[in-house]
C-alpha cells in the first residue's frame, strides 16, 4: 500500500460494515456514523463481517482511493465495541494489515544489557 503521509490520523469503524459498498457508500458512513470528513487526508478502514475481509478509504489529494485485503488465513483483530470509532498509529495500521494483533505487540525477543 502507499503510505499515507506522516500526520495522517487512522480511523477504525468499529463494528461490521457491509464491504459491497464502494467510494460512494463508505465515504457516507464516514461522514454519518464516524462524523468525519471523507477528503480530510485521514486514512478509514472498515471490516467484513466474516472478519477476513478489510477496506482501507483514503483520500490522497488528487481523488479517493480504496484498497481491499482478505486474509487468506485467520482473522482481523478488530475492537469488541458494537459502534463508534478507534484511532491507529501508522504502525498499528500496518501490524493490523498483517494480521498481527495491533492491540498488544509482544517483542520476540528481550534486549539485553551489553556491558
Amino acid at each position: 500500500m502507499i503510505g499515507p503521509p506522516t500526520n495522517t490520523r487512522v480511523w477504525i469503524a468499529a463494528g461490521v460494515t457491509d464491504l459491497r459498498r464502494g467510494f460512494t457508500g463508505l465515504s457516507a458512513l464516514v461522514e454519518s456514523k464516524l462524523e468525519q470528513k471523507p477528503f480530510s487526508g485521514h486514512v478509514f478502514v472498515f471490516r467484513g463481517r466474516r472478519g477476513d475481509l478489510i477496506k482501507v478509504l483514503w483520500y490522497d489529494g488528487d481523488g479517493l482511493c480504496l484498497f481491499a485485503k482478505r486474509l487468506e488465513r485467520g482473522r482481523f483483530v478488530w475492537p469488541q465495541a458494537a459502534s463508534g470509532t478507534v484511532s491507529l498509529t501508522r504502525a498499528q495500521l500496518s501490524m493490523l494489515l498483517e494480521g498481527i494483533d495491533w492491540r498488544r505487540p509482544e517483542r520476540t525477543w528481550e534486549p539485553q544489557l551489553s556491558v
